[in-house]
């Protein structure tokens, strides 16, 4: 019998709490806020600030955010990355088996590795749905399979795909869901993408800091890791597509923990808006691939509420691409000529 050579397709996305619940939310905070690639500093700090200060103090208000966003289907997040596993398959065919497993909470990597042990796959293809690379989220995702893969008595050929931000049909999807927001419509528009402490990008450098490299303008062999040049770069290749002039937009970056994140902060772009009399802003998150807290809370409420207080009119957010048949393609054609 001939012996077929399936290759196994594992789509990571971040996590979400199981419940909006404030037990499920705390074991969610706990676990994502303890990996050392997201709070980087010495293990027993960590320890102290996030389990006796930060989740304690956190997880109530965050579940009230939680109970906001879920919807008869449950979590967005998980709800659209389910969705895209299910069309990704279709389109890959019977050569390809698809999972979809989450850094934080379920399906969790272990769990999910360990039903595509089984499978023998004589290949397996690791895509985090993250399209800039950071060492928060692709990099926490792939050290997370590695940990696993090297527990295997045989481990199949890996790939890992580090990252996808200037990828020709990653840009079309969102350029088509951007096209139901004609730019001209609006007063400014926003690239807001999630946050990173400044050292996070720095690390990525051998010598020296990331504010020494042209991030804003260039990629380089320097900066293609920079998380922060490839939010830019994303930028670019967006605001050129859609023909959006360079004075009609801003780079931002949201949802910090401190002062010493990535600049200009989305919350404060918001404000500048509305202080400067402008009544409609649009806002588009490419570093979000399915709708979530980020983007339908903080963005959709939280900045609605903060532009309204200014006496700015309306903040209309640009849906991610959850399950828009473009981005599915687009996963197909990386996993196809990965």
């Amino acid at each position: 019998m001939e012996m077929k050579n399936k290759t196994g397709v594992l789509l990571v996305n971040l996590g979400t709490p199981d419940s909006p619940s404030v037990g499920h939310v705390r074991s969610y905070l706990s676990q994502f806020l303890n990996d050392p690639r997201v709070i980087d500093i010495p293990w027993l700090l960590r320890k102290i600030l996030v389990n006796l200060i930060i989740v304690p103090f956190r997880a109530p208000k965050s579940a009230k955010l939680y109970k906001k966003l879920w919807t008869a289907n449950g979590s967005p997040l998980l709800f659209y990355s389910n969705r895209v596993k299910d069309m990704l398959q279709m389109e890959l065919g019977e050569n390809f088996e698809v999972y979809l497993a989450m850094r934080y909470k379920n399906p969790s990597i272990p769990d999910v590795l360990g039903v595509m042990k089984k499978r023998n796959f004589a290949r397996i293809i690791v895509l985090p749905l993250f399209p800039q690379y950071a060492s928060a989220s692709t990099g926490s995702a792939h050290e997370e399979v590695m940990r696993i893969l090297s527990k295997w008595w045989v481990i199949p050929d890996v790939s890992f795909i580090s990252q996808y931000y200037d990828h020709p049909a990653f840009i079309r999807s969102i350029v088509e869901i951007g096209r139901k927001y004609p730019h001209q419509e609006f007063d400014h528009v926003l690239f807001s993408y999630h946050g990173l402490p400044e050292r996070h990008v720095d690390k990525v450098y051998e010598d020296g800091l990331c504010s020494e490299h042209n991030c804003e303008a260039e990629i380089t062999e320097e900066n293609r890791f920079c998380y922060k040049a490839t939010c830019y770069a994303t930028t670019r290749l967006l605001t050129n597509a859609l023909g959006i002039p360079p004075e009609k937009f801003t780079v931002c970056f949201q949802s910090r923990l401190d002062e010493k994140w990535l600049k200009p902060f989305s919350d404060k772009v918001v404000e500048d808006c509305a202080e400067k009399g402008m009544k409609n802003i649009l806002v588009f998150s490419p570093a979000f691939t399915a709708d979530c807290l980020e983007t339908i809370i903080e963005i959709g409420y939280e900045y609605q509420h903060i532009f309204e207080s200014k006496g700015g009119k309306k903040v209309q957010l640009v849906e991610s691409l959850n399950d828009h048949p473009l981005w599915v393609s687009c996963l197909k054609e990386i996993i196809l000529a990965t």
